[in-house]
């Protein structure tokens, strides 16, 4: 069906600033069209995931014994894990043994050699990476965890993990902390190791402590700067606390360093679901057409144009991998996308720009 502006809907909500975007017969408005998206992608691709994950439940198997760090990954974009699983075959070898879990259905495991894919339900990334944690990885002592939206561009990363949970105590090593909070312990500030990039010392997190890496509420550590208070624990933040307050050292790599090691762009997840849900490129630049220029001082349309840009990037990089296109149907030419971002840069809160997008690009085109 042609997605196009309701106007007489868009008239009952001319109070409150938004207008209403119309497809499959339901109008919604913009900012209502992401969360939707979400629950309908999971429950589409279950089709194809829900058996295999049932698979899994029943054999809940295990990679085999060994002292190779275990490195876990999830998918839903296809063309990411293209490219995320050509930086890792190329930097770090046969180092390390690889997990994905799958969870749009649609990759094909002859294309990640080295690799074991398993489809799984398109379930919260905590509960996914649990699983990787306790089951999956019980007979190693290291347990990496990297979004695939996080590439590791050297393979002196390993050296880092093995080194840095080789000293006594030490629970984790992350590669990208998260920068607009930190932890407060009895005065003391401490940074917040965050779930893109980490590695765990099994041993510790999982067989000593028990620990969950699932978020929650009551989060009441203080932002860094002029950041918003967190409010809530995302994932691995309630486990981190525990592990300061219990006296573990939770390892950060320095900031000079990091991007020496890994490189990415983070929170592309939310572009995803938009691209699975139109059907044709125009849909996709409608949404970010139709909201008030006001409502581009906020994160959500700065964020998902940022995440369009760098998800442009991937399938460039992924069609020189694999020497040919994946079709993303409703995936808008980067002349498009640049066109929207040069019109509406200007309306952008003070600090925000999608200059960082264009960096890690370039990285990745680089060192490809």
């Amino acid at each position: 069906m042609k997605y196009s502006v309701a106007s007489i809907e868009e008239e009952n909500l001319q109070n409150t600033g938004y207008q209403i975007l119309y497809t499959d017969a339901v109008p919604r408005t913009y900012d209502q069209i992401v969360p939707y998206a979400f629950k309908r992608f999971s429950l589409l691709r279950a089709l194809k995931t829900g058996i295999p994950t049932l698979q899994y439940e029943l054999a809940r198997w295990a990679l085999a014994p060994s002292a190779k760090p275990a490195l876990f990954t999830m998918n839903i974009l296809p063309p990411m894990m293209t490219v995320w699983h050509h930086f890792v075959r190329k930097e770090l070898k046969d180092r390390v043994d690889v997990v994905i879990f799958d969870s749009s259905g649609k990759l094909d495991p002859s294309e990640f050699p080295g690799a074991r894919v398993q489809k799984f339900l398109n379930l919260y990334a905590a509960t996914k990476s649990e699983k990787f944690l306790r089951s999956i990885a019980r007979n190693r002592r290291i347990g990496w965890l990297c979004d695939d939206d996080m590439f590791i561009i050297n393979g002196k990363a390993v050296d880092v993990v093995e080194h840095e949970l080789a000293v006594p105590n030490t629970a984790s090593v992350s590669f990208r902390p998260r920068h607009w909070w930190e932890f407060d312990i009895d005065g003391k500030r401490h940074p917040v190791s965050s779930s893109y990039c980490i590695a765990y010392n099994r041993e510790i997190f999982v067989e000593k402590e028990h620990l969950s890496l699932k978020p929650c509420d009551g989060n009441t550590h203080p932002p860094i700067g002029q950041n918003k208070h967190p409010e809530r624990y995302d994932t691995c933040d309630k486990a981190n606390e525990i592990l300061l307050k219990k006296g573990y050292r939770c390892a950060i790599v320095p900031e000079e360093e990091r991007e020496t090691y890994v490189t990415g762009f983070s929170g592309l997840s939310g572009a995803v679901m938009l691209l699975a849900y139109f059907t044709k490129p125009q849909q996709t630049l409608d949404f970010f057409l139709t909201p008030p220029k006001e409502r581009w001082r906020g994160n959500m349309l700065y964020g998902l144009l940022s995440a369009m840009l760098a998800i442009c990037t991937i399938t460039e990089l992924a069609e020189r991998i694999r020497g040919k296109t994946y079709p993303l149907a409703s995936l808008p030419s980067r002349t498009a996308l640049e066109k929207i971002r040069s019109d509406h840069e200007q309306f952008l809160r003070e600090g925000q720009s999608f200059a960082w997008v264009d960096t890690v690009s370039e990285t990745l085109r680089t060192r490809l």
